[in-house]
């Protein structure tokens, strides 16, 4: 869960990560290995058949498994986020499929050995896709503002060719962007996960439900542009737009005229009804770097 922190007499650096970190943990979302707690975009829909190349993407780190939403953006390169990508061990699996599960039996299989992680024939001998995680070299790990690079990139063993693939935005494409028309564009998200809404039984405090898991899309007014970030509004309330995005949707696609102009990256509060922050892909540091990915 999120939870705020005291910013007295606390370096700022410390004081950006500490009030991030809760949410990138949530964000990741550690899966247990029988069932796969989970949770993301607020309010929305399901996404059926719309964005077919938005995949899950599971894996093992030094803490466990962790699942994160990425996009096909070549034959063999899938587009997410740094904090998706950083530290893994070993190969990534990678699952297209709209819906996943009604209740805690994801299916995924356990790795063998998890200190190491996944391994190719593991993945494929389960049916799904394998790749390698890279991180974007700048990637200040939530600790700099105008450095954050939440970007990183999946590279599959065997190249997908029956799914489309998602365009990045050009360079500097956001910057025509400034308000009053910010708040008046509609960006679409896309990521994994089940929603905030109330328990069937108990507590009727919304809560993030870990089921069913599928992909969602959901569209969120903007808010804000600095030189890395997209901010937008993701209050289900909020007339101008459906929802926003929670636990689960990190390193998914943000989509303006169909091309990918952000990833999902961090939230601020427990309940997902207020702000969102979005890494941009359409800046020189990270399109100098996807391009060494041929992108």
């Amino acid at each position: 869960m999120f939870k705020s922190v005291g910013l007295m007499a606390v370096p700022k650096e410390s004081r950006l990560r500490n009030r991030l970190m809760a949410a990138i943990l949530s964000l990741l979302t550690i899966i247990g290995l029988a069932a796969v707690p989970a949770s993301a975009t607020t309010g929305g829909v399901p996404d059926g058949d719309d964005h077919p190349n938005v995949g899950l993407i599971l894996y093992y780190k030094a803490e466990g498994r962790f699942r994160c939403t990425a996009t096909l953006v070549s034959p063999t390169v899938l587009l997410t986020a740094a904090h998706c990508t950083a530290g893994h061990k070993g190969k990534t699996l990678i699952d297209f499929r709209s819906f996943i599960s009604n209740g805690p039996t994801s299916g995924y299989p356990a790795a063998t050995d998890t200190t190491a992680g996944y391994t190719q024939a593991q993945i494929e001998a389960a049916g799904f896709i394998s790749g390698v995680a890279h991180t974007h070299p700048e990637y200040s790990d939530f600790t700099d503002e105008d450095n954050w690079n939440d970007v990183g990139v999946i590279v599959l063993d065997a190249p997908v060719a029956d799914l489309p693939l998602s365009p990045i935005a050009g360079l500097d494409t956001l910057d025509d962007y400034a308000q009053p028309t910010l708040a008046q564009t509609l960006f679409t998200a896309v990521g994994y996960g089940t929603e905030i809404r109330k328990a069937d039984s108990g507590p009727q405090k919304p809560t993030a439900m870990s089921y069913p898991m599928l992909r969602r899309v959901v569209d969120m007014p903007g808010q804000k542009l600095t030189p890395q970030i997209l901010q937008t509004n993701g209050n289900i309330n909020d007339t101008r737009g459906t929802g926003g995005t929670c636990f689960g949707d990190s390193g998914g696609p943000v989509l303006l005229n169909g091309e990918i102009v952000a990833v999902t990256s961090y939230g601020l509060t427990s309940n997902c009804r207020y702000i969102g922050g979005y890494q941009r892909v359409d800046i020189d540091v990270v399109q100098d770097w996807l391009a060494e990915f041929g992108l």
